[in-house]
């Protein structure tokens, strides 16, 4: 069964084929258009051989974006396919799915109508999504579209976790509750991590730290979440590359009195905070920041400590709420690249008695392995995300029942 799996942006669509025959799982072709909508777009596609092309065709939608894509896959010297029709199932990956959608469904016209729902609670990623599913329809007709939900793995929360103590009404009539995203990386990652120590996962205990330009902490207990750092939004909890994460209410409102907007605030929250905010430099990339703090850029050693501080904090919480940690577990882009960071967040936490072996840690760059020292109570681990094989298998899982 080949597997073609997408993730439509507000001006990007991201592709990847997979062969999922008897459990190869293997990628066939990936790549990317982007700047849709905008001057310049430009599709990259490549295979896993070293085969690489990149052009700047005359698109301006998604639809067009996949009609260039789908040309590529099955002409020219970069074709992978000799008919479209090889395609048996097309995954998506799909912001939020509200209350409504708690696990990978087929799409059809109710999903379509839930997506649609669901365009205030993810206004910049949902409309793209439906956008990405409905030229799906069109390119692939009577193929299966299956979708995958970054709020999914979530909803095992309890209520005392997922609701914001405010009054109940905002939550009955408006919905709003924290949701949680990075849901497809999280569930990844703690299978994963579950099947490299060789434990059940239903009686696995894990927190799970996704760290890159967006970062968000997962507690999984027994293989279930019972909470996370998103909330309502992906702005809330950690400190991110752009994003403020965790602030108080009437930091708010106290912009609203100094006359901003609230389209200025959430440009501001969103793009213009987090490391990038705090460090001045210009950006919010994680190896742009240490490299300035280790020439002396107080600013940016300020924005580490920060960053370093709140994830910190969050390891403490999720210790206490699982009980017991079998792993604390790094991945995304930060995670899996920066052992520099995750020395920093481990020694933070000491308290816990968690300990790293120094030599691990250094060794383990984008690659999975236990990083922590043997008499160390928990475990660390390094695991690289894959969202996109979980969404093909996933996708298999929905169109084999």
């Amino acid at each position: 069964m080949k597997v073609l799996v997408l993730n439509a942006g507000s001006s990007s669509l991201k592709f990847t084929l997979f062969n999922m025959e008897n459990g190869e799982n293997a990628v066939l072709a990936s790549g990317q258009a982007e700047r849709l909508g905008l001057d310049n777009p430009k599709v990259t596609y490549k295979r896993p051989d070293g085969y690489k092309s990149e052009e700047i065709p005359a698109i301006t939608n998604h639809a067009e974006a996949l009609q260039v894509i789908c040309k590529k896959l099955v002409e020219g010297e970069g074709a992978v396919l000799k008919s479209l029709s090889e395609v048996s199932a097309i995954g998506h990956r799909v912001l939020h799915g509200g209350e409504e959608i708690t696990k990978p469904v087929l799409i059809d016209e109710n999903a379509k109508a839930i997506i649609r729902k669901c365009f205030p609670l993810g206004p910049l990623h949902n409309p793209a999504n439906l956008t990405g599913i409905e030229a799906c329809e069109k390119a692939f007709p009577g193929t299966p579209n299956v979708g995958v939900f970054d709020t999914e793995f979530h909803q095992t929360m309890p209520r005392e976790a997922y609701l914001y103590a405010i009054p109940m009404e905002f939550y009955k009539k408006h919905s709003i509750r924290k949701y949680g995203f990075h849901g497809t990386s999280h569930n990844f990652v703690a299978h994963a991590t579950a099947e490299y120590l060789g434990q059940d996962y239903n009686k696995t205990n894990l927190i799970t730290c996704h760290l890159g330009n967006g970062c968000s902490m997962a507690a999984v207990k027994d293989g279930k979440c019972i909470d996370t750092t998103m909330g309502l939004t992906p702005l809330e909890g950690l400190v991110m590359g752009t994003r403020s994460g965790d602030l108080d209410p009437a930091v708010v409102i106290n912009m609203m009195h100094l006359g901003m907007t609230a389209d200025e605030i959430d440009k501001t929250l969103n793009k213009k905070s987090g490391l990038l905010g705090v460090a001045g430099i210009g950006s919010g990339d994680m190896r742009d920041v240490e490299k300035a703090a280790s020439e002396g850029n107080e600013d940016c050693k300020l924005a580490l400590n920060m960053f370093v501080r709140r994830v910190a904090k969050y390891i403490g919480s999720y210790y206490v709420l699982c009980g017991r940690t079998d792993a604390i577990v790094f991945t995304g882009g930060v995670g899996e690249h920066s052992s520099v960071m995750r020395k920093r967040i481990i020694d933070a936490v000491a308290a816990l008695g968690i300990k790293l072996d120094d030599a691990a840690n250094v060794d383990c760059f984008g690659k999975k392995g236990i990083i922590s020292a043997a008499d160390s109570p928990v475990k660390v681990v390094v695991m690289p995300t894959n969202e996109e094989l979980m969404i093909a298998l996933e996708t298999v899982k929905i169109v084999s029942k």
